[in-house]
């Protein structure tokens, strides 16, 4: 019998130009940063984060749990020429979403440089070989283009509109199987 892997908080996973590991309390800074950008408030919603201390009454209350339960959850990237938090991904047992949900979100200064798509392909990439995911979703906002143009450059094909409990937003539902996962297979 194969023995489960399980991200820990000190589990890192690399590509070209990223360090990516799971989210800590010593990322509330840069959590509260990120939640409150136009952006994420627009097209993710507010969670009423406004103090580095509501950041880390979020990273313990909603990533933390996931991360030990499932051993997967929310994860910062980082870039490795000079160090700087960039952006979040990671992949959610999100109610209402069949399945694992990957999810995504950049400081507007990192956004349109690529390392979305790197990010999340990695992540895609540890789900179905790491995690033996069958099949990852994604869920996005009818208005948000960029998110929209992302997941279909990773090759997720749309499903249907759905609705998330506690949320009235009509969500475009995508998703992809293992079997039709490509990316970075050579």
């Amino acid at each position: 019998m194969r023995k489960e892997f399980l991200m820990t908080k000190s589990t890192i996973f690399e590509t070209e130009r990223l360090i990516i590991r799971p989210t800590s309390l010593k990322d509330s800074a840069f959590i509260c940063e990120l939640l409150n950008t136009p952006k994420w408030k627009k097209y993710i919603g507010d969670r009423n984060i406004h103090s580095v201390k509501d950041a880390e009454t979020y990273i313990v209350n909603k990533m933390l749990p996931q991360l030990e339960k499932l051993g997967y959850s929310n994860n910062t990237l980082i870039r490795k020429s000079d160090g700087q938090k960039i952006g979040t991904c990671g992949l959610y047992n999100r109610e209402g979403v069949e399945g694992v949900d990957i999810g995504f979100a950049f400081l507007p200064a990192y956004e349109k440089q690529g390392y979305a798509f790197e990010g999340a392909s990695k992540m895609m990439e540890i789900g179905f070989k790491t995690f033996n995911l069958n099949k990852i979703s994604a869920i996005t906002t009818k208005e948000n283009l960029a998110s929209q143009k992302l997941i279909e450059k990773l090759g997720m094909n749309y499903q249907a509109i759905i609705n998330i409990p506690n949320d009235d937003a009509d969500l475009l539902l995508y998703s992809m199987k293992a079997s039709e996962f490509t990316i970075g297979l050579k």
